[in-house]
């Protein structure tokens, strides 16, 4: 979940780059066959054609003969959509360009029954999410496919301005499951979403692990939480976490005192957080004096071309593994005909521009509001959508990721999916999948002392408010 930055905001570092780990932000694509050749290739007739169906899902958008103005950010003609990005900061456009690509294709086959979508971008800058929460909630119907560091700080603004959210992902725990929010990610308070992950790293594949397993990190209260989750994790599934590794935001000239700490300890296997630069340097220094470990979780931030190019040699000396939240691999699409159909609208609206784990679940969220927003008709409505989204009960935006009950926030999760880093690129790691390309019926994993996501409520309204 979480984004890397450096330099005048060292604090943020780690917040970001520590934290941007489970919910796919990498700005890089999967690399492999299939992730270039598929960009490479001309549209399909979906991609050009009126009918605007997507993977499984069909009249995703149409156009219509819509009239009046129903709801702030709604006339006639246009629909106006927020979307939250640190872009201005952290120079990482794929939030934007999956807003481009979506508006570009829907609105070509008519838009929500005859409105056309525009996307209203909302730059935080990083540290000015709460303004830019106040510029959503002065003219936006809803927000979609965004997503901000430190988004946790303006849950409330949004709350009070009754604006529906329709993530692309979540980074701070007040914002994991916020009120009138809908997220296409499985995410829990009381159930570890890992736990299908570690039971297979410490269980099926290095049992000799359980015993042995470190936490290396970027210093943040955010990280606090992952650490904590990550260790109650580990144990309920038999394991047992000896080393807690925590080190500067903007990392550190040397790693080789961390790489000694961690073979002192006798660790052999380390969860990571933090930059994908900085998990290389780490494993560089390691392999420099010797020591391998029986696996790394590298987790989604590394998940990209970018680490296989930086991490090199260190590929063939450590174990790198990544847990996907239910996600179709990227490198992967020629075989999935949703996600090959993404890659080929990215390569006829934003040539050039890769797509990322983030741009694929920030689709999943634009196709959920504007799939809403149809059966609304031109009663266009935060309620009328909000409403209409929650009746999706297995939800896979078309066959991009496993299914999801877009109205439970606190259920077991379901569904993953691992993936193994090599030198040639990311590929699926042997864990036995049960469901395609997913494991499902992870252990029922509870955890505790995560922070409470903020619901109506906690600003003094409730659902009733919504109209």
């Amino acid at each position: 979940m979480r984004i890397a930055i450096r330099a005048a905001a060292v604090a943020l570092t780690a917040l970001v780059a520590a934290g941007c780990s489970r919910a796919g932000s990498s700005s890089t694509p999967a690399s492999g066959p299939a992730a270039t050749s598929g960009a490479a290739s001309s549209p399909s007739s979906q991609a050009t054609t009126a009918g605007a169906n997507f993977g499984s899902l069909t009249n995703v958008c149409h156009g219509g003969s819509a009239t009046g103005s129903p709801d702030k950010g709604v006339t006639a003609s246009q629909i106006m959509v927020g979307v939250l990005t640190d872009e201005g900061f952290t120079k990482d456009p794929q939030l934007v360009t999956t807003a481009k690509v979506f508006t570009s294709w829907c609105n070509a086959a008519g838009g929500i029954n005859g409105r056309k979508l525009v996307a209203d971008i909302h730059d935080t800058g990083m540290l000015d999410v709460v303004g830019a929460m106040a510029q959503a909630c002065a003219s936006d119907f809803v927000l979609a496919g965004g997503s901000a560091a430190l988004d946790g700080l303006a849950v409330s603004a949004r709350l009070k301005c009754l604006l529906p959210d329709f993530d692309a992902q979540v980074v701070m725990s007040q914002n994991n499951g916020s009120g009138i929010q809908i997220y296409p990610i499985p995410w829990s308070h009381t159930y570890s979403v890992y736990s299908g992950y570690y039971s297979w790293l410490i269980k099926q594949k290095y049992p000799d692990s359980a015993n042995a397993v470190g936490i290396v990190s970027g210093a943040s209260p955010i990280t606090v939480v992952d650490d904590s989750l990550v260790a109650q994790t580990v144990k309920a599934v038999g394991g047992n976490v000896i080393y807690n590794g925590s080190f500067p935001p903007a990392g550190v000239t040397d790693w080789t005192p961390y790489a000694e700490a961690i073979k002192n300890k006798g660790v052999k296997g380390i969860t990571f957080y933090g930059e994908p630069t900085q998990l290389a340097a780490l494993e560089t220094a390691l392999d420099n004096i010797g020591y391998k470990l029986d696996w790394i979780d590298a987790n989604t931030n590394a998940y990209g071309t970018n680490f296989i190019q930086v991490a090199g040699k260190a590929l063939t000396e450590q174990n790198n593994y990544a847990d996907l939240p239910g996600v179709y691999p990227v490198e992967k699409a020629a075989s999935n005909p949703a996600t090959e159909q993404l890659v080929k609208l990215f390569a006829q609206y934003a040539p050039g521009q890769p797509v990322t784990l983030q741009d694929v679940q920030a689709w999943s969220a634009w196709s959920i509001l504007a799939l809403s927003a149809q059966t609304c008709g031109a009663d266009l409505t935060r309620k009328c959508v909000y409403e209409a989204a929650l009746k999706q009960a297995n939800w896979t935006g078309g066959g991009l990721t496993a299914p999801v009950n877009l109205a439970s926030t606190n259920a077991v999760p379901s569904c993953f999916n691992i993936e193994q880093a090599t030198s040639t690129g990311w590929q699926a790691a042997p864990f036995n999948p049960n469901n395609g390309v997913y494991r499902c019926g992870q252990p029922a994993v509870k955890v505790q002392g995560i922070p409470a996501a903020l619901q109506l409520s906690s600003v003094g309204l409730s659902l009733s408010d919504l109209k």
